[in-house]
């Protein structure tokens, strides 16, 4: 496994990340460092740490004897996600396996690297530069089809509030406009409730509520 050999997905799926070029050390297995933004023991962040184990492992990549693999899961907190961003640096993994997008951006920050393309993590998904590539779950214009959708199931529905939160989210943005231009066609008032802690949700959805025919994305 060369230095500079990496494989990403980014997003909604794992995405991985290369260091700067270091002497390799003889003795040294090759490390894989493991940052997850779920708490942990998550049933979802589990089963897709394994299928990746189990993927390394059938190309010949045995854990404890071909590579080693470190762990970490920031629980949901940016903080977390910083600073274990920066412990998984210092250990000079080949590659980081992250997913979601703060915890992509903490990474790339520990890493010095620049800034998928909406977030600047890439200059297109075609030839991302740098040293990241891979691929996204997410794509704004799916975001029209979600009104599509609520229309189909809640025909009377005058208005739709969208909850996000801007700090773990930062690629809303596409998402939004794309809901917004949709809205006149699905006769639908796109609403953006941005919420940055739990706290604040119950208060805002209960505001909410009280418009004429709302409705929830």
């Amino acid at each position: 496994m060369r230095r500079r050999e990496f494989i990403g997905l980014l997003g909604g799926a794992v995405a991985a990340w290369p260091l700067a070029a270091r002497a390799q050390q003889p003795a040294r297995l090759p490390l894989v460092a493991i940052l997850r933004s779920e708490v942990a023991g998550d049933p979802d962040g589990l089963r897709n740490s394994a299928a990746l184990i189990q993927g390394l492992q059938a190309l010949g990549w045995t854990e404890g004897r071909k590579v080693r693999i470190e762990k970490r899961w920031a629980g949901g907190s940016v903080d977390a996600m910083k600073a274990l961003a920066k412990e998984l640096v210092a250990l000079e993994p080949n590659v980081i396996v992250v997913i979601s997008t703060p915890v992509t951006a903490a990474v790339m920050q520990e890493t010095q690297n620049f800034d998928p393309v909406g977030s600047g993590f890439v200059k297109s998904l075609a030839a991302p530069g740098g040293n990241i590539t891979g691929f996204t779950s997410y794509e704004p214009a799916i975001a029209s089809k979600w009104l599509e959708l609520l229309k189909e199931v809640a025909p009377q529905a005058a208005s739709v509030a969208i909850i996000y939160n801007p700090q773990t989210a930062p690629y809303a943005g596409a998402l939004l406009r794309s809901i917004e231009t949709a809205g006149p066609a699905f006769a639908i008032q796109p609403i953006a409730m941005p919420i940055r802690d739990a706290g604040t949700i119950e208060n805002a959805i209960e505001a909410f509520a009280r418009e004429i025919n709302p409705a929830l994305l």
